[in-house]
């Protein structure tokens, strides 16, 4: 566990005093000149996104076992000079790198969508007077106000006064507002539903609560079942392949065969040893899916997910409906005739 982590944890159940006095603040707040040298010591309130190059990007469709046979047959083709095969084939690896990359492109950023869900701005003490600077430039021991329908723009422990009411379904899934009293901890990225009071910030981007759920987002790269059984299948005819050509090579070696005989007999073999157009109709036919389900509101942002989500038997949530976006909405209004109600 990072140094960072550790102090955070005490500095969430410590005695409030005790937290003022390690965050060497009070409910006076920080002067200015504090407040910029602390900004520079823990840096932005603020998620860091990890940006990838798009090209780069666009580059990995190509790489992996099946791509790799694919690129080799078009090589192949094209020292034979076996123009069609050349360019329907290139076609083929084209069409399956730029579909893949546009329809996850498409789908958007998961960290952007959290980004979205975080204060803009916030209410600072500062100097004793209270300012409204961006929250990015939020501190940890800032002393700041929190009011109805505001979104709290870092955690932080609630200093003296009434009890609130805080929305932190986007965090834990519950649906109904908490309670919070003095010296009890509210996370960035909760609601205020109810009530008015002061807190001291003790944690702030990439420290909060909301920030490490957003880190988590972004560290989560898995192999989906999809994934293993296309590489599953490219290492086999990889393997096939190249003992087949090998064999070719060997006997023509043996034989004095031209080269160019031989170079054609491995392009033939290697065409025949792998599914040329998988890759294709299998990105069209996800991309497909994504658009369906885009229809219905559904996000796609991975199209191997598709293939996982459909082979789900039986998905469990827990009873906070964690899975739902806790929004409540007015259907079609219908009339209990039976009742005469008019």
């Amino acid at each position: 566990m990072k140094a960072s982590e550790i102090q955070n944890n005490e500095l969430k159940t410590l005695p409030l005093p005790e937290v003022e006095k390690k965050l060497e603040s009070s409910s006076n707040g920080l002067t200015q000149a504090e407040a910029e040298k602390r900004l520079t010591q823990y840096g932005p309130n603020e998620i860091v996104e990890k940006k990838t190059n798009s090209f780069l990007k666009f580059l990995s469709y190509f790489w992996g076992p099946i791509p790799w046979m694919i690129e080799a047959a078009v090589i192949l083709s094209g020292v034979v000079g076996h123009w069609p095969d050349f360019f329907i084939i290139l076609v083929l690896l084209v069409t399956n790198g730029v579909v893949a990359f546009w329809e996850e492109h498409e789908a958007g950023n998961a960290i952007a969508a959290l980004k979205a869900k975080l204060a803009s701005k916030a209410r600072v003490k500062r100097d004793g007077k209270w300012i409204t600077p961006a929250a990015r430039e939020l501190v940890p021991g800032d002393v700041i106000r929190l009011r109805l329908g505001d979104i709290v723009p870092a955690d932080a422990r609630l200093l003296a006064g009434d009890s609130i009411e805080v929305d932190q379904s986007a965090l834990t899934g519950e649906s109904l507002p908490a309670e919070r009293k003095s010296g009890e901890v509210v996370f960035s990225g909760s609601i205020i539903r109810r009530g008015e009071i002061d807190a001291l910030v003790y944690g702030t981007g990439a420290n909060t609560y909301f920030g490490k759920t957003a880190q988590l987002v972004q560290e989560a790269h898995t192999v989906s079942h999809f994934q293993k059984a296309v590489l599953k299948i490219g290492n086999y005819l990889i393997i096939l392949a190249v003992a087949l050509v090998a064999v070719i090579i060997i006997v023509a070696i043996f034989r004095g065969d031209p080269i160019l005989t031989t170079l054609q007999f491995a392009l033939v073999l290697t065409v025949a040893a792998i599914p040329v157009a998988m890759p294709t109709v299998l990105s069209v036919t996800m991309a497909v899916g994504a658009r369906l389900l885009a229809k219905k509101q559904a996000i796609v942002s991975r199209l191997v997910a598709i293939e996982e989500l459909a082979g789900v038997d039986i998905l469990c949530a827990d009873k906070t409906g964690t899975l739902t976006q806790n929004k409540l909405r007015l259907g079609d209004p219908f009339r209990f005739g039976c009742f005469g109600w008019s």
